[in-house]
């Protein structure tokens, strides 16, 4: 960098700045700034001989007052100017106004440009380089628009010189991530990816970056970059420290130089080539040696550089979970960091150990440290570290340990941090289901849960529990007599009371022998708890009274009472008043037979992935637990045997990745038992009149036929249980279960109508079509299955839509694929490409396709989105209607009152003019029509029309053909409710068009 000279020193900026720090009020600092920006707005205009210094100087002082908080709304040009200047300060002082102050919107933009490009074709370094740091200071798509074929050439050039080649890289990477579809990728890529092997490290740390991210994009494009990468990883390894000295930190050889290219390795899989994976390994290694070796400095900055790589290397070996030796060797140096003194060193090392849990090559290694796991547990003061140290003893659970596990989290849970008690929850709930080889166990575990954190035991949990009971005989009657002397506690949990009310009235009768449970003791220790609860469980011991009424044929008429009694039958909860209403008539007309019939046992559930797991992965997000037991999972299929060395979890489904479940095969030891009579049709009877629809048409509500009396209310959790499965109706639907649909996360937060279920699309659905005529984002589709987004940006005669598929399910969608059809003569009005998709849709995850299109003629008809995947064993077919109109490729056009009106006049041709009336549709509110009338693409007027509540709007159409001027004219009624829409353009099908379009918004 050119030295300052004397001269630069702005003896007026240190005075001004020293001013402004000795104001003694926020007062005297406003009026000194006041001041200031007077003098200098005065200089800007009267003086227009400015030299640059002068210029420079009030620049920066305008500078300096933006960064104290204040608005600067003028000096953008004398900052411009100052990028012609010769002198190195002049044109930095420029350069850095223009990057903190200029908007990308500016009309300004283009005379930046052209200095930028002037800068850079200069080949000047010192020029240069102030250029490549503006472009990505400001990363705008205009900038990225104009140089990012440029910036390229710059990077690979022979002669460019080494700073310019960092900042070229480095500016790259920064309009990839703003721009990835302007940064053009071909016959640079190869070049790139040799400047791995430059001399200068500054260069190839700056590359290493770039290709990092492009690798993450498109990997196959940059795999010769993994060679290179462990090339010279080994030789920053195996240097010393004397080797590399502008780049030694704390006796460390290029720390972060080495963390970039290890996450840059991370891309790929292991080599295949034997001589470069022996490479790696022996770099790995070396790595993991030199963390045993004694510190060479005491100072933090050391250990930190040390450490820096060393975790990136043990992320690199877990990555690659290839190398035996290595996964041990990791597993044993994060052990050595779980008692180390620094915080930061432990929450490492447990959430390293966590991913290390999951390898069949390490999990071993990983279950010696439970000891010291659990003690950390206890002692932490950090809640953050125990949080992680709960992870890890989730992960690292297995039969051999299950119920050690258990306990120590049960034991932590009555102390635990509020904000991770409900983690904890799930994570005992799902482990006492997945490791329950004795299901007592598994029930007292559950009932102990409730008694400790019952606050945090959501429905879920004890959803599941219930579906455990019914579907094993063999622990209905241990689990009813252990929540009957659980209730008979003074204080009671309410969660409590739903498992006890719920398994009471299913199989109360395995514990009525028992004098000390009789059928009326059962029946008074329920009512006892019935005034302490809210409404919900008010309903579900409704269900169980009604349920011992068929039981217990002898306290028929105490639960009549009961039933029949003022605070039921006027109950102020209509859904309260219903069921006694309806349960008392039926107690009294039904015969035996129907009363057996309509209140018999619950059929065993249908397997299906756990509710509790869901829940899990909900709270946690993607990538945390369901990554590990996925990952577990896949390696149990091939090796036909899983960790733990037991074998009811393996999955036998091989064909593709299973779902992500932890309790299915705890059901899949026993198959259901097939002595219990299923629901006959007429049980559905009674569910219409207790749980009626609800009115609210945005939330889909499944049918659940099989629980006519626990189901008090269609809540997103309603379904947990697996009870919504539609098959019980119609055999012919796919299973779904409901809870899914909160695993998908809805960018576009807009709620809409939910089109049924596993429909096989034979028509275009078009329901929400209009809904993107004047707007570019939103949901355009959505099922009990399939949620699909759109956000969309278009100009000129280009566009750019971005369609999200949301998997509602928590099943994967397989052969998913998608198309866009153009029927004629549309194919030649449109030309649209789109990027291939995954052909897997995870559940609860979310896919994004890109569709680039460009408008060659006005057109009519719009492009159909084709979507098929298999899901449940069927073909699912969707065909919906894109929202790609004419009036997408508007830009909008300001014009004055005579410009307009003498337009108006030009068009006046009969076939030039289409004017409509109609009624509104919808609320004449100004702001919406405003609204609507911008978003339909034109500029919208003020003052232009005599009569202000008119509106009066001007854009042109671009194609790639043709340019199509349109004026509009929107007057509406407000007494009449009616509009009048006159369109005027210079092409008699654009205006026909656009008045269809636009009148059908209103």
């Amino acid at each position: 960098m050119p030295a300052v000279s004397k001269g630069d020193g702005m003896r007026g900026l240190a005075v001004f700045i020293s001013d402004i720090r000795n104001c003694k009020s926020k007062e005297a600092e406003i009026k000194r700034i006041n001041k200031e920006l007077a003098n200098i707005r005065s200089k800007f205009k009267g003086d227009k001989a400015l030299d640059g210094y002068s210029k420079k100087k009030y620049v920066c002082k305008l500078l300096f007052i933006f960064l104290l908080g204040h608005d600067i709304d003028f000096g953008h040009m004398e900052a411009v100017n100052l990028l012609s200047s010769n002198k190195y300060t002049e044109k930095q002082i420029g350069y850095l106004f223009i990057s903190v102050l200029v908007n990308s919107n500016s009309d300004l933009i283009r005379l930046i440009n052209n200095a930028i490009k002037n800068d850079l074709s200069s080949r000047n370094p010192t020029y240069m380089n102030l250029a490549l740091h503006c472009i990505a200071n400001v990363g705008s798509r205009e900038m990225a628009e104009a140089f990012a074929s440029e910036v390229p050439r710059i990077l690979v050039a022979g002669d460019t010189m080494d700073s310019v080649k960092q900042s070229a890289a480095l500016c790259l990477l920064r309009l990839n991530r703003t721009c990835p579809d302007l940064v053009p990728m071909g016959e640079w890529t190869s070049r790139v990816v040799h400047l791995l092997n430059d001399q200068h490290l500054g260069v190839v740390t700056a590359a290493t970056s770039l290709i990092s991210t492009l690798a993450q994009k498109n990997p196959d494009d940059f795999k010769t970059s993994v060679s290179l990468a462990v090339a010279r990883l080994s030789r920053i390894v195996t240097s010393a420290s004397t080797d590399l000295q502008d780049y030694t930190y704390y006796f460390v050889a290029a720390p972060w130089l080495s963390v970039k290219l290890l996450r840059l390795l991370q891309c790929y899989p292991p080599p295949e080539d034997g001589a470069i994976r022996g490479r790696l390994t022996e770099c790995l290694e070396t790595i993991l040696n030199k963390a045993q070796e004694p510190p060479k400095s005491k100072k933090v900055q050391h250990s930190n550089a040390k450490n820096a790589v060393l975790f990136e290397a043990i992320s690199l070996i877990i990555h690659h979970d290839s190398e035996p030796t290595l996964l041990v060797r990791a597993c044993n140096q994060l052990g050595q960091f779980l008692q180390h003194r620094e915080t930061n060193l432990r929450y490492l090392a447990l959430e390293s150990m966590c991913t290390l849990a999951s390898s069949e090559f390490s999990h071993e290694a990983v279950k010696t440290h439970i000891e010291t796991v659990i003690n950390s547990l206890k002692t932490e003061r950090d809640v953050s570290v125990r949080q992680r140290a709960v992870d890890l003893l989730y992960a690292m659970c297995d039969r051999s340990n299950a119920k050690q596990i258990v306990t120590e989290m049960l034991s932590y849970l009555e102390t635990a941090d509020y904000s991770i008690r409900e983690e904890i929850v799930l994570k005992v709930a799902i482990l006492a289901e997945k490791y329950a080889v004795d299901y007592t166990w598994y029930v007292d575990t559950i009932l102990n849960l409730i008694r400790i954190a019952g606050d945090y035991v959501s429905e879920e949990v004890w959803y599941r529990v219930i579906q455990i009971v019914i579907n094993r005989d063999d622990v209905q009657g241990y689990a009813a007599k252990t929540v009957f002397e659980a209730l008979q506690a003074p204080a009671c949990h309410e969660n409590l009371v739903k498992v006890g009310g719920y398994i009471l009235g299913e199989f109360g009768n395995l514990i009525a022998g028992d004098p000390r449970s009789s059928p009326l003791v059962q029946f008074h220790l329920l009512h006892s708890k019935f005034h302490l609860c809210s409404v919900p469980t008010r309903a579900l011991l409704l269900s169980a009274y009604v349920k011992f009424i068929n039981l217990f044929p002898e306290v028929k008429g105490t639960i009549q009472e009961v039933l029949r009694s003022d605070s039921q039958l006027r109950n102020a909860d209509v859904e309260l008043q219903q069921r006694a209403v309806e349960y008392l008539r039926l107690s009294c007309i039904a015969t035996t037979d129907i009363l057996a019939t309509v209140l018999e046992e619950m059929p065993p559930f249908p397997e299906r992935e756990s509710s509790i797991l869901a829940k899990l992965k909900k709270k946690k997000g993607s990538g945390t637990v369901s990554d590990i037991e996925d990952s577990r999972k896949e390696r149990n299929v091939n090796a036909n045997a899983n960790v733990n060395g037991s074998s009811d979890h393996t999955i036998t489904n091989t064909s593709a990745k299973p779902p992500p479940s932890f309790a299915c095969d705890l059901l899949a030891t026993a198959p259901p038992p097939t002595n219990r009579p299923r629901p006959i049709p007429s049980s559905s009877m009674l569910h219409t009149p207790l749980t009626p629809l609800s009115p609210k048409a945005y939330t889909p509500q499944p049918v659940t036929p099989t629980v006519p009396f626990y189901q008090v209310t269609s809540s997103p959790s309603s379904d947990l249980l697996g009870l919504g499965n539609s098959s019980a109706v119609n055999s012919a639907s796919p299973p779904t279960s409901s809870h899914a649909a909160s695993l998908l996360v809805d960018v576009f937060s807009e709620s809409l109508p939910v089109a049924a279920l596993g429909s096989a699309s034979a028509h275009v659905i078009e329901e929400n079509f209009s809904r993107f005529v004047c707007k570019n984002n939103g949901v355009l589709f959505e099922s009990q299955l399939l949620q699909i987004g759109l956000k969309s940006e278009f100009r000129q005669n280009l566009g750019r839509m971005y369609i999200f598929y949301g998997n509602k399910t928590s099943t994967q969608f397989l052969n998913f694929s998608s198309s866009v059809v153009c029927p004629e003569p549309l194919s030649s009005q449109l030309n649209i490409h789109m990027k291939a998709a995954d052909p897997v849709l995870d559940g609860g995850a979310q896919l994004q396709q890109i569709l680039n299109i460009e408008c060659i003629s006005d057109f009519v008809e719009a492009p159909v989105l084709n979507i098929q995947f298999r899901y449940g064993g069927s073909t699912q077919n969707i065909s919906v209607r894109l929202p790609v109109t004419l009036n997408k490729f508007f830009q909008p056009t300001e014009m004055t009152s005579q410009d307009f009106f003498q337009r108006w006049k030009q068009l006046s041709a009969p076939q030039q003019e289409v004017q409509k009336i109609f009624k509104a549709k919808h609320s004449m509110d100004t702001e919406i029509t405003k609204a609507k009338i911008i978003g339909f693409g034109t500029a919208l007027l003020d003052g232009v029309d005599p009569n202000p509540s008119n509106f009066v709007g001007a854009g042109v159409i671009h194609t790639k053909t043709i340019q199509v001027g349109c004026l509009l004219r929107l007057e509406p009624n407000t007494q009449a409710q009616m509009y009048r829409l006159t369109l005027r353009t210079s092409r008699e099908s654009v205006t026909q068009r656009l008045s269809n379009l636009l009148s059908d918004q209103f």
